[in-house]
Protein backbone atom coordinates (compact mmCIF):
# COMPACT_ATOMS: atom_id res chain seq x y z
CA UNK A 1 0.00 0.00 0.00
CA UNK A 2 1.51 3.61 -1.08
CA UNK A 3 2.02 5.64 2.19
CA UNK A 4 0.36 8.66 2.36
CA UNK A 5 2.00 12.21 1.94
CA UNK A 6 2.96 13.79 5.17
CA UNK A 7 3.28 16.61 4.19
CA UNK A 8 -0.07 16.84 2.23
CA UNK A 9 -1.77 15.45 5.75
CA UNK A 10 -0.19 18.14 7.89
CA UNK A 11 -1.89 20.70 5.51
CA UNK A 12 -5.26 18.49 5.65
CA UNK A 13 -5.00 18.60 9.86
CA UNK A 14 -4.10 22.50 9.79
CA UNK A 15 -7.11 23.20 7.67
CA UNK A 16 -9.69 21.24 9.98
CA UNK A 17 -8.17 23.25 12.68
CA UNK A 18 -8.88 26.63 11.24
CA UNK A 19 -12.28 25.19 9.69
CA UNK A 20 -13.41 23.95 13.43
CA UNK A 21 -13.26 27.16 15.04
CA UNK A 22 -14.88 30.85 14.47
CA UNK A 23 -12.05 32.53 15.87
CA UNK A 24 -8.58 33.12 14.08
CA UNK A 25 -5.74 31.12 15.35
CA UNK A 26 -1.59 32.11 15.66
CA UNK A 27 1.32 30.07 14.61
CA UNK A 28 1.89 28.64 18.06
CA UNK A 29 -1.61 27.69 18.29
CA UNK A 30 -1.17 26.14 14.82
CA UNK A 31 1.72 24.58 15.55
CA UNK A 32 1.12 23.26 18.86
CA UNK A 33 -2.25 22.15 18.27
CA UNK A 34 -1.17 19.57 15.01
CA UNK A 35 2.26 18.97 17.25
CA UNK A 36 4.86 20.46 14.88
CA UNK A 37 7.95 22.91 15.33
CA UNK A 38 6.83 26.04 14.83
CA UNK A 39 9.48 26.37 11.54
CA UNK A 40 7.38 23.24 10.08
CA UNK A 41 3.96 24.95 10.32
CA UNK A 42 5.19 28.31 9.41
CA UNK A 43 6.28 26.99 6.27
CA UNK A 44 2.96 24.69 5.82
CA UNK A 45 1.30 28.08 5.74
CA UNK A 46 3.51 30.20 3.81
CA UNK A 47 2.11 27.64 1.21
CA UNK A 48 -1.13 27.30 2.07
CA UNK A 49 -1.84 31.69 1.93
CA UNK A 50 0.38 31.63 -1.44
CA UNK A 51 -2.56 28.78 -2.60
CA UNK A 52 -5.17 30.98 -1.40
CA UNK A 53 -6.82 28.35 1.08
CA UNK A 54 -5.38 30.15 4.11
CA UNK A 55 -5.23 34.17 4.80
CA UNK A 56 -3.00 35.83 7.56
CA UNK A 57 -5.18 39.33 9.39
CA UNK A 58 -2.16 41.86 8.74
CA UNK A 59 -2.40 43.61 12.41
CA UNK A 60 -2.43 39.85 14.53
CA UNK A 61 -0.44 38.23 11.95
CA UNK A 62 -3.38 35.57 13.24
CA UNK A 63 -4.61 33.11 10.56
CA UNK A 64 -8.05 31.63 9.05
CA UNK A 65 -9.27 29.70 6.06
CA UNK A 66 -9.06 31.95 2.59
CA UNK A 67 -11.66 32.46 0.41
CA UNK A 68 -9.83 30.28 -2.23
CA UNK A 69 -11.07 27.25 0.43
CA UNK A 70 -14.08 28.97 0.97
CA UNK A 71 -15.37 28.77 -2.88
CA UNK A 72 -14.04 25.70 -3.85
CA UNK A 73 -16.21 23.74 -0.52
CA UNK A 74 -19.02 26.38 -0.85
CA UNK A 75 -19.39 26.80 -4.47
CA UNK A 76 -18.30 24.19 -6.51
CA UNK A 77 -21.76 23.33 -7.38
CA UNK A 78 -21.02 20.79 -10.21
CA UNK A 79 -20.65 22.69 -13.38
CA UNK A 80 -22.95 20.36 -15.34
CA UNK A 81 -25.82 20.47 -12.86
CA UNK A 82 -25.13 24.54 -12.81
CA UNK A 83 -25.72 23.98 -16.94
CA UNK A 84 -28.65 21.67 -16.48
CA UNK A 85 -30.29 24.25 -14.24
CA UNK A 86 -29.55 27.25 -16.52
CA UNK A 87 -30.73 25.61 -20.04
CA UNK A 88 -34.39 26.72 -20.04
CA UNK A 89 -33.66 30.49 -18.58
CA UNK A 90 -30.91 31.03 -20.85
CA UNK A 91 -32.87 29.49 -24.32
CA UNK A 92 -35.60 31.96 -22.91
CA UNK A 93 -33.37 34.62 -22.92
CA UNK A 94 -31.56 34.22 -26.02
CA UNK A 95 -35.33 34.27 -27.69
CA UNK A 96 -36.65 37.04 -26.03
CA UNK A 97 -33.09 39.52 -26.43
CA UNK A 98 -32.26 38.05 -29.96
CA UNK A 99 -28.81 37.60 -29.35
CA UNK A 100 -26.10 35.00 -27.79
CA UNK A 101 -25.91 33.83 -24.39
CA UNK A 102 -23.22 32.80 -22.16
CA UNK A 103 -22.51 31.03 -19.32
CA UNK A 104 -19.15 31.36 -17.21
CA UNK A 105 -16.94 29.88 -14.32
CA UNK A 106 -14.47 31.50 -12.95
CA UNK A 107 -11.26 28.56 -14.00
CA UNK A 108 -7.66 29.60 -13.68
CA UNK A 109 -6.94 32.92 -14.15
CA UNK A 110 -10.34 33.37 -16.67
CA UNK A 111 -13.85 32.43 -17.19
CA UNK A 112 -14.50 29.31 -18.83
CA UNK A 113 -17.68 29.37 -20.96
CA UNK A 114 -20.15 25.89 -19.83
CA UNK A 115 -22.99 27.02 -21.86
CA UNK A 116 -23.32 28.73 -25.02
CA UNK A 117 -27.08 29.79 -26.84
CA UNK A 118 -26.60 30.97 -29.76
CA UNK A 119 -28.24 34.02 -31.61
CA UNK A 120 -31.63 32.67 -33.03
CA UNK A 121 -31.22 33.95 -36.59
CA UNK A 122 -29.86 32.28 -39.41
CA UNK A 123 -25.97 33.67 -39.46
CA UNK A 124 -23.26 31.41 -39.04
CA UNK A 125 -22.17 30.55 -35.34
CA UNK A 126 -19.28 28.99 -33.80
CA UNK A 127 -20.06 26.91 -30.53
CA UNK A 128 -17.71 28.64 -27.89
CA UNK A 129 -18.41 25.77 -24.77
CA UNK A 130 -14.86 25.31 -23.48
CA UNK A 131 -13.38 28.77 -24.57
CA UNK A 132 -11.62 31.04 -21.98
CA UNK A 133 -12.71 34.78 -21.70
CA UNK A 134 -9.86 36.97 -19.98
CA UNK A 135 -11.80 38.40 -16.35
CA UNK A 136 -10.57 42.10 -16.77
CA UNK A 137 -12.01 42.94 -20.43
CA UNK A 138 -15.28 41.10 -20.43
CA UNK A 139 -18.86 41.62 -19.00
CA UNK A 140 -18.54 37.54 -17.49
CA UNK A 141 -15.32 38.44 -15.84
CA UNK A 142 -16.19 41.98 -14.30
CA UNK A 143 -19.12 40.39 -12.90
CA UNK A 144 -17.43 37.44 -11.45
CA UNK A 145 -13.80 39.56 -10.30
CA UNK A 146 -17.00 41.74 -8.43
CA UNK A 147 -18.21 39.22 -6.51
CA UNK A 148 -16.17 36.55 -5.91
CA UNK A 149 -13.18 37.23 -4.22
CA UNK A 150 -10.69 34.88 -5.43
CA UNK A 151 -11.91 35.90 -9.21
CA UNK A 152 -10.94 39.30 -7.61
CA UNK A 153 -7.49 38.47 -6.61
CA UNK A 154 -6.61 37.19 -9.82
CA UNK A 155 -7.76 40.02 -11.66
CA UNK A 156 -6.41 42.71 -10.08
CA UNK A 157 -3.33 41.04 -8.94
CA UNK A 158 -2.21 40.48 -12.47
CA UNK A 159 -1.38 41.53 -15.52
CA UNK A 160 -4.78 43.70 -17.46
CA UNK A 161 -3.40 43.52 -21.46
CA UNK A 162 -5.40 46.40 -23.77
CA UNK A 163 -7.10 43.86 -25.90
CA UNK A 164 -8.51 46.98 -27.63
CA UNK A 165 -8.47 50.67 -26.66
CA UNK A 166 -11.48 50.86 -24.83
CA UNK A 167 -9.52 47.91 -22.34
CA UNK A 168 -9.57 49.21 -18.79
CA UNK A 169 -6.14 48.56 -17.95
CA UNK A 170 -4.91 50.72 -14.64
CA UNK A 171 -5.88 49.06 -11.56
CA UNK A 172 -7.63 52.33 -9.44
CA UNK A 173 -9.96 52.46 -12.89
CA UNK A 174 -10.84 48.56 -12.86
CA UNK A 175 -10.90 48.64 -8.59
CA UNK A 176 -13.75 51.72 -9.39
CA UNK A 177 -15.42 49.14 -12.21
CA UNK A 178 -16.01 46.13 -9.80
CA UNK A 179 -17.42 48.80 -6.89
CA UNK A 180 -19.87 50.01 -9.54
CA UNK A 181 -20.84 46.20 -11.07
CA UNK A 182 -21.85 45.20 -7.03
CA UNK A 183 -23.48 48.95 -6.89
CA UNK A 184 -25.40 47.96 -9.87
CA UNK A 185 -25.48 44.38 -9.91
CA UNK A 186 -24.12 43.76 -13.67
CA UNK A 187 -21.34 44.54 -15.86
CA UNK A 188 -20.92 45.58 -19.75
CA UNK A 189 -18.29 45.42 -21.90
CA UNK A 190 -18.36 47.83 -25.06
CA UNK A 191 -15.82 47.00 -27.62
CA UNK A 192 -13.44 46.17 -24.20
CA UNK A 193 -12.75 42.42 -25.59
CA UNK A 194 -13.53 42.14 -29.03
CA UNK A 195 -14.06 45.43 -32.02
CA UNK A 196 -17.37 45.90 -32.25
CA UNK A 197 -19.21 43.29 -29.71
CA UNK A 198 -20.58 44.31 -26.29
CA UNK A 199 -21.81 42.42 -24.01
CA UNK A 200 -23.96 42.39 -20.70
CA UNK A 201 -23.65 40.17 -17.21
CA UNK A 202 -25.28 39.14 -13.95
CA UNK A 203 -23.95 36.82 -11.52
CA UNK A 204 -25.60 33.58 -10.87
CA UNK A 205 -25.40 32.86 -6.53
CA UNK A 206 -26.39 29.78 -4.62
CA UNK A 207 -27.98 28.88 -2.02
CA UNK A 208 -25.28 30.52 0.68
CA UNK A 209 -25.33 33.79 -1.21
CA UNK A 210 -21.94 32.32 -3.33
CA UNK A 211 -21.07 34.00 -7.11
CA UNK A 212 -21.07 30.55 -9.15
CA UNK A 213 -20.81 31.54 -12.29
CA UNK A 214 -22.52 34.76 -14.57
CA UNK A 215 -25.00 34.83 -17.72
CA UNK A 216 -24.16 37.25 -20.40
CA UNK A 217 -26.02 38.30 -23.12
CA UNK A 218 -23.48 39.19 -26.29
CA UNK A 219 -24.06 41.05 -30.10
CA UNK A 220 -22.73 43.76 -31.84
CA UNK A 221 -22.55 46.87 -30.43
CA UNK A 222 -25.37 48.77 -32.53
CA UNK A 223 -27.89 46.00 -31.31
CA UNK A 224 -26.82 46.23 -27.58
CA UNK A 225 -25.99 49.73 -27.28
CA UNK A 226 -27.38 51.58 -30.05
CA UNK A 227 -27.34 54.85 -28.53
CA UNK A 228 -24.37 54.34 -26.40
CA UNK A 229 -25.61 53.04 -23.67
CA UNK A 230 -26.62 49.22 -22.96
CA UNK A 231 -30.38 49.03 -23.51
CA UNK A 232 -32.18 48.92 -20.53
CA UNK A 233 -34.45 46.17 -21.61
CA UNK A 234 -31.27 43.86 -21.77
CA UNK A 235 -29.95 44.74 -18.73
CA UNK A 236 -33.21 43.86 -16.58
CA UNK A 237 -33.40 40.63 -18.84
CA UNK A 238 -29.82 39.56 -17.79
CA UNK A 239 -30.52 40.27 -14.46
CA UNK A 240 -34.26 38.53 -14.34
CA UNK A 241 -32.21 35.82 -15.83
CA UNK A 242 -29.57 35.38 -13.52
CA UNK A 243 -32.02 35.61 -10.74
CA UNK A 244 -34.08 32.82 -11.94
CA UNK A 245 -31.28 30.35 -12.14
CA UNK A 246 -30.05 31.44 -8.72
CA UNK A 247 -33.53 30.44 -7.24
CA UNK A 248 -32.95 27.07 -9.61
CA UNK A 249 -29.88 26.32 -7.52
CA UNK A 250 -31.33 27.45 -4.15
CA UNK A 251 -30.79 30.77 -3.59
CA UNK A 252 -34.02 31.86 -2.62
CA UNK A 253 -35.34 35.26 -3.85
CA UNK A 254 -32.55 38.27 -4.44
Amino acid sequence: MAKNIQSLERAAAMLRLLAGGERRLGLSEIASAVGLAKGTAHGILRTLQAEGFVEQDAESGRYQLGAELLRLGNSYLDIHELRARALVWTDDLARSSGESVHLGVVHQRGVLIVHHVFRPDDSRQVLEVGAMQPLHSTALGKVLSAYDPVARVEAVGNERPALTARTITAEAEFEAVLELTRARGWAADVEETWEGMAAVAAPVHDRRRMPVGAIAVTGAVERICPTGDVRSELVAAVRDCARAVSREIGAGRF
